[in-house]
């Protein structure tokens, strides 16, 4: 089977393993700031994530938590650097904003950083708006808030 996704929760391995990929990435990119963003990126609870395979690999990942009623945030968004430049964040995103609409959610909100520009690009292709920081980004200089009705 070539590409696919699945449904499933935080606990599972390819997520962890994906996740802590991603936790280095960031830290590279975050720098003195990772230990703040990082207090907000934990996947001890979520239930809602996609992972996707291209064969039987793990390559890309995300999750959605609800933040307020009929509103999902965006999580944890990585593709595998080895696995770039192939649309899979887009089709992790397409899976999670459909999952969302299932939930009964209305719109999608996330932050990324402003040091991120393949992220901002991804989302803004992807019908993503800049909205003003919300909830724990409220006054960080570097974080980026997005939203996107559903």
């Amino acid at each position: 089977m070539p590409l696919h996704t699945i449904r499933t929760n935080s606990a599972h391995p390819d997520f962890v393993r994906l996740v802590q990929q991603l936790d280095k990435y960031l830290a590279l990119i975050d720098g003195s700031e990772h230990a703040f963003y990082h207090q907000f990126n934990k996947i001890d609870h979520l239930n809602h994530v996609i992972i996707l395979y291209q064969d039987e690999e793990a390559v890309a990942c995300g999750a959605i938590k609800e933040i307020e009623p009929q509103v999902m945030e965006v999580k944890r968004m990585f593709t595998d650097t080895a696995f770039r430049g192939r649309g899979y964040a887009t089709i992790v995103l397409d899976a999670l904003e459909g999952w969302s609409k299932e939930l009964g959610a209305h719109c999608c909100r996330l932050e990324t950083g402003k040091r991120m520009p393949d992220a901002v690009a991804l989302y803004q292709r992807n019908g993503y708006q800049i909205v003003p920081n919300y909830g724990q980004y409220i006054g960080v200089e570097n974080s980026l808030c997005f939203e996107k009705r559903l």
